[in-house]
């Protein structure tokens, strides 16, 4: 199911065409406070899409003669990774993009990468025992199937989403005229106002129901996207399930080569240092000035390939979630104190990719084995052990390449809570030529209500992953990394101006 979106405002048009036009976005500024002591080295813990986008735009804001170290563990990209499987690499991890992602947009043609080419696809929605939906080659009959199924409550969801990302727009003209916001909260009411605030504190299900949305509806066409995009049910906030059902929509994309390439091309377009090694501890540091009396720094502990190691910094920007299994990073010595968790979990789902052949008698006596069928997502069911089921193209597209039958052998994704036995393999394969797993702390678990963290954990201290609590996905990381860089220029030079403004399509339109 492939959701069709109207076409955005001409407000929003007008944020694309400023979006990434900035470049130093506060030049002028810049130049007026040339005399001024400006940051020698700034760290950044994460080069996961959130970091190497803090460093993209650090760079941009602060100039050629800053330090810019990227602090990383892992390979770079976080949750974005692909794996070999066949011969082919295939994305495990974050795999879609939407129309509507500019940051992201404009990152792939900065770098001088291209969308990977679109290859048809064909959903089905699985019950437990049939398929109760299956998309057809032709538009007109979908559109009648959805009538006959569901009423006008498809194309009412269409205008709920669609009214909810109008809103959301309004970041990219925000951005671009510089404005930054100290807080996720203050971020969402400047787009959305109460409503947006109200969304992250109620459930999707609770918000849908009120909007005169069919429990049938929610049920067949709602849940089962819940699932295949965060593994989890209505009951998620309403703020991220519309960021959700946006994710349902035609014309998504994704990187040719793989998403991760975004990230390692940022990094490499920022000339930051990338510095292999997993931060234990920051902690404040007073050190004497040059001009007198002392001035605060932040001392970044972390054990690299060499052993433990630290380095000091002007200004930290943390990249990574402070959540159980995420990172266990100390902040020794703040007042009041930082703590090295947040409240709440991050997700479990595992992508097990696998080549062999899909036992479509597994899904229903109707679905038959010539089904060009790509992606089968289910409904919740009790006995269900997986999300969703479905096929893969590899990272990179060949000329002439088409997806083959449902029955043919080719490379699966299914999405499931917990890694999948032998018998729970074998029940959904006929053949399995090759398996990869992958468990990934992929997203919250969303809960309401819930506090969302904080943007600021110190003077010079700033968190990105806050944000995801309200909605987690690439272009979420993209707006966090951002704004925490503007919010930490903007406090730096002391531009009050451009931080936490009310009313700013009044300001805006007094600028334009």
């Amino acid at each position: 199911m492939r959701l069709r979106c109207f076409p955005p405002g001409s407000l929003l048009l007008l944020g694309l065409c400023l979006s990434g036009r900035r470049g130093l976005a506060s030049a002028p500024e810049l130049r007026a406070l040339a005399g001024r002591y400006r940051p020698k080295k700034i760290a950044v813990v994460g080069a996961g899409i959130g970091g190497t986008v803090a460093a993209y735009f650090l760079r941009k804001e602060f100039g050629a003669g800053v330090q810019v170290d990227v602090l990383e563990p892992g390979p770079v990209g976080g949750r974005l990774g692909t794996a070999q499987i066949g011969g082919d690499e295939y994305e495990t991890g974050g795999s879609v993009l939407h129309p509507l992602n500019l940051h992201m947009k404009h990152f792939v043609e900065q770098l001088g990468l291209s969308q990977r080419r679109t290859v048809p696809s064909h959903m089905a929605i699985f019950d437990g025992e049939q398929i109760v939906f299956e998309e057809s080659d032709w538009f007109i009959i979908n559109f009648l199937r959805l009538l006959w199924h569901y009423g006008l409550n498809f194309l009412r969801m269409q205008i709920w989403v669609e009214g909810v990302m109008d809103k959301f727009m309004r970041i990219y003209q925000f951005q671009s005229f510089g404005y930054s916001f100290s807080s996720v909260e203050r971020l969402l009411h400047a787009l959305g106002g109460d409503e947006f605030l109200w969304m992250t504190n109620h459930t999707l299900d609770q918000a849908m129901q009120e909007a005169g949305f069919s429990q049938h509806f929610l049920n067949e066409v709602v849940t089962p996207i819940m699932k295949v995009n965060y593994g989890q049910s209505v009951k998620i906030n309403a703020f991220v399930g519309a960021v959700s059902l946006a994710g349902a929509d035609s014309g998504l994309w994704a990187v040719e080569g793989g998403n991760k390439l975004v990230c390692s091309g940022l990094l490499y377009h920022s000339k930051a240092t990338l510095v292999p090694g997993k931060v234990t501890s920051i902690t404040v540091k007073t050190r004497p000035s040059k001009t007198g009396g002392t001035v605060s720094m932040y001392e970044v502990s972390y054990t690299g390939q060499s052993g433990a190691a630290h380095s000091l910094y002007d200004i930290v920007f943390i990249a990574t979630p402070l959540h159980p299994g995420k990172s266990d990073i100390s902040f020794p010595n703040f007042s009041p104190p930082i703590p090295s968790h947040f409240s709440g979990r991050y997700h479990q789902t595992v992508a097990t990719l696998v080549q062999g052949r899909l036992n479509t008698s597994y899904f229903g006596l109707h679905f038959s084995s010539d089904s060009r069928v790509s992606e089968v997502l289910m409904m919740e069911r009790e006995g269900l052990a997986v999300h969703s089921v479905s096929s893969l193209d590899p990272v990179t597209v060949p000329q002439g390449y088409s997806r083959p039958p449902a029955s043919q052998p080719k490379v699966w994704k299914v999405f499931s809570p917990a890694p999948l036995s032998e018998a729970q393999l074998g029940a959904l394969f006929l053949s399995r030529d090759a398996v990869s797993e992958t468990r990934w702390l992929a997203y919250p678990a969303y809960t309401t209500p819930r506090l969302l963290p904080p943007v600021v954990l110190h003077d010079r201290l700033y968190y990105l992953s806050g944000i995801e609590w309200a909605a987690s996905a690439m272009e979420m990381s993209a707006i966090a990394a951002r704004n925490a860089v503007l919010l930490a220029h903007h406090r730096w030079h002391g531009m009050e101006d451009r931080t936490d403004q009310e009313d700013l399509h009044t300001r805006l339109k007094n600028e334009l």
